[in-house]
């Protein structure tokens, strides 16, 4: 029988504790007329709306348009390892791999946080453009290379709003001492304000609010916060989209998995990649309208933005927080660096474009 090869890694039952732990994968080239079977982990619950189904969707495509030929099995957050263990498991080769979001590894490598999502940033059609026609992308795959990881955005929430309070936020006083579940950078913009942030799995919010663990939570957007029961543990839902103007999520491949791929199945990759993030975000645009309507209409949950005070002293805490960021660390100044002068790049056609019609929209469409 002629020698075959597989691009798999063989997991033990001991290798799929919480640790997450194993040795790296052995990893040959495939060849044209092998099957590649890979494991991919990731941060949401199993089969959860949008993020976990947009997973799913992922792997459907690379199958569908590999003819077969390429299959990847997804596990929710726990069924591999844990939901905040997803970076580490497929650097070291647990599973070929991961779909999570890049600033839930700040304690790790902290300019990846610019990859999810910056405050006050580019929106979700700015950033694209960034990852797929600036610098984006080349600088995202120089950073991870560092960690034995290829990224690919794999979807994007768009934009998210500030989140879920117990009570209603007046001023910026009323804000101090409040327990707040928001990760990356607008996480450590809220903490210089007086808020205590934490970062955890979306599928402790619910109990943690519950329990008086939290105050607020950001969790993603209107579909998913419905689909967590958020409204019945938080009257106040904060629209200011300053924290997550856009918020990406990223695809993460075990590099030696991926530079052993031949070249027809990483085109497979890349543009199944493309075509999952552009389907998240149009079902989270339709999806959003529907649960927002619900959540007013049949659940009474009450609309509210933040006061000048509060927004202004986000603005200047993010960027106290940045800049400090970019000044300890030379890989974010690198990103940072072209993230802002693609956004200054191309903020005038955004705001004479999408900006100044839906002012128009909204100026001649008023009851």
């Amino acid at each position: 029988m002629p020698r075959r090869h597989f691009l798999k890694h063989t997991l033990t039952t001991a290798g799929l504790g919480a640790a997450g732990a194993t040795a790296a994968p052995f990893v040959v080239t495939a060849s044209a007329d092998e099957t590649v079977s890979w494991d991919m982990v990731t941060s949401w619950p199993k089969n959860f709306p949008a993020l976990g189904t947009g997973a799913n969707d992922f792997a459907r495509r690379v199958e569908t348009l590999s003819q077969g030929r390429m299959r990847i099995r997804v596990h929710g957050a726990g069924e591999l390892v844990p939901a905040m263990e997803v970076f580490d498991a497929v650097s070291s080769g647990t599973a070929q791999m991961g779909h999570s979001a890049s600033y839930y590894w700040r304690g790790k490598v902290p300019a990846a946080q610019f990859f999810t999502a910056v405050p006050f940033g580019m929106t979700t059609q700015e950033t694209n453009a960034w990852l797929y026609y600036g610098d984006g992308q080349t600088l995202w795959d120089e950073l991870y290379a560092e960690h034995n990881l290829k990224p690919f955005a794999v979807g994007n929430t768009t934009t998210q709003p500030a989140g879920w309070f117990k009570k209603e936020i007046n001023s910026l006083e009323d804000l101090q001492g409040l327990k707040l579940r928001l990760p990356g950078l607008a996480g450590e913009a809220m903490n210089r304000i007086g808020v205590t942030t934490v970062n955890m799995p979306g599928s402790e919010i619910f109990t943690s609010m519950q329990t008086g663990a939290l105050d607020a939570a950001d969790w993603v957007s209107p579909y998913n916060d419905l689909a967590f029961g958020l409204h019945e543990v938080a009257d106040y839902y904060y629209t200011n989209a300053w924290n997550e103007p856009s918020a990406a999520l990223e695809g993460t491949i075990n590099l030696d998995a991926w530079n052993a791929l031949p070249d027809d199945l990483k085109a497979v990759v890349e543009e199944a990649a493309r075509a999952a993030n552009l389907a998240m975000i149009s079902e989270f645009t339709f999806r959003n309208a529907q649960a927002l309507k619900a959540l007013v209409d049949e659940h009474g949950i009450k609309l509210r933005t933040f006061p000048k005070d509060v927004t202004q002293a986000l603005y200047e805490a993010s960027n106290a927080v940045i800049e400090e960021q970019v000044a300890d660390d030379p890989a974010s100044k690198r990103i940072h660096d072209s993230y802002r002068a693609f956004q200054q790049t191309v903020r005038p056609v955004t705001d004479t474009g999408e900006y100044a019609y839906l002012k128009t929209r909204d100026a001649v469409t008023q009851d």
